[in-house]
């Protein structure tokens, strides 16, 4: 069962606190932590919270959920936000996804590689569609079983690279943040794992959502 915070106006600093818990935990464990971000511009204020906070960044790798299929320096790859609101700021180790490579299918095989065996920390958003990554809604790679990194079909005009199903279910933790009462329906149906969007279809054992929509 997903743990649900209701933050209202907090949800920068509650998001934000649940992420370093679990990477501080980790990082006492075992001397290193992982996490993997999403995109869009709801988590800037926790990834800029995040870059605040005294952690041993050198320990932690920083790997993408999703990133839209567009050149190096493109203001639509979602590595723009995360390098602005965070790894221009701490030292941690950054593996961006390889989205300029000529042979993108081989690129996300090698991507899965630098994986770790499970992912500590996976941030996911929720979108008004229902979809989660860029897992979409009709596309072949929400039923990937087989593959952790994998290449989808042009949604809102980009092919984009994801991890997969098994990549997030996977996870230590899975941190859902989704903001804005456009949202609250889409919570629901989140929260009820309703099997009809791909964020439905998500495993929720082990993981928080961090919301002001409900």
């Amino acid at each position: 069962m997903i743990r649900i915070l209701r933050a209202g106006p907090d949800l920068a600093d509650v998001a934000a606190d649940v992420i370093v818990q679990e990477l501080k935990a980790q990082i006492a464990s075992r001397g290193s932590a992982s996490i993997a971000v999403s995109g869009g511009r709801t988590p800037w204020p926790v990834f800029e919270r995040l870059s605040d906070v005294a952690i041993p960044w050198t320990a932690i790798d920083v790997f993408q959920v999703d990133e839209r299929v567009a050149p190096l320096g493109s203001a639509d790859r979602n590595l723009a936000g995360l390098e602005e609101t965070l790894l221009d700021r701490v030292p941690a180790r950054a593996h961006p996804m390889p989205v300029d490579a000529p042979d993108l299918e081989t690129a996300a095989r090698r991507y899965a590689t630098e994986l770790p065996p499970s992912l500590d920390v996976v941030h996911l958003g929720l979108g008004e569609d229902g979809h989660t990554a860029s897992l979409v809604p009709l596309d072949p790679v929400v039923l990937i079983e087989d593959q952790l990194v994998a290449i989808t079909d042009p949604y809102r005009g980009h092919r984009r690279m994801t991890l997969t199903r098994p990549a997030l279910d996977g996870a230590g933790l899975i941190v859902w943040i989704v903001s804005g009462p456009d949202k609250a329906d889409m919570v629901e149906r989140l929260i009820a794992r309703d099997p009809l969007i791909p964020a439905g279809l998500i495993s929720q054992e082990r993981a928080v959502l961090v919301t002001d929509a409900i």
